[in-house]
């Protein structure tokens, strides 16, 4: 490239100093930025993968107390003691697998039948209005259930080898 002449030095001067740009010739061409790239594409996850912890969960549960073989019984031919008896299995079973995994209290630690408020603002997922509902929180009524909320989960990863789908495996005794 030549050197500018003092005229053009004065000129591209004075339009830096009174327009604040150089001139459209004297300007350099800047490179056309790239485009950003795509986004990468979202994989495609099957149901069983998306819902792998939950099945995992269950399946501690069918190992621990056979909850899968207690709500799939048709318990209607049993007794009340028969009944009674397979719920206590059940119930030791799936209490040591919430226990071992997760922590729960109740949402509302008032007894059962007391006179409750709902705060205006309240978090419809923390309580369920029943009855008649009608004008603006707070609401006053009788607590039909405490309700339970998690405060811890100490869940451990699904093993990635094991098909989440089977919550139990087939027994068979060999002779």
């Amino acid at each position: 490239m030549a050197p500018l002449s003092f005229f053009a030095r004065l000129k591209l001067a004075l339009s830096l100093i009174f327009g604040g740009q150089l001139p459209e010739p004297s300007r350099p061409a800047l490179p056309e930025a790239a485009p950003p790239p795509p986004p990468p594409p979202t994989p495609v996850v099957s149901p069983e993968e998306q819902h792998r912890a939950g099945l995992f969960f269950l399946a501690m549960l069918q190992r621990e107390g056979r909850l899968i073989d207690f709500l799939q019984e048709d318990v209607t031919s049993f007794s009340d003691a028969e009944v009674g008896a397979a719920a206590r299995v059940v119930h030791a079973g799936c209490k040591k697998v919430l226990q071992q995994y997760l922590e729960v209290k109740p949402v509302l630690t008032e007894s059962e039948g007391a006179t409750v408020t709902v705060p205006a603002g309240f978090d419809a997922n923390r309580y369920r209005l029943a009855g008649n509902v009608t004008g603006a929180p707070p609401y006053q009524g009788a607590l039909k259930h405490h309700g339970w909320v998690t405060t811890t989960v100490k869940l451990p990863a699904p093993p990635t080898t094991l098909d989440a789908r089977v919550l139990a495996p087939a027994e068979v005794e060999l002779p």
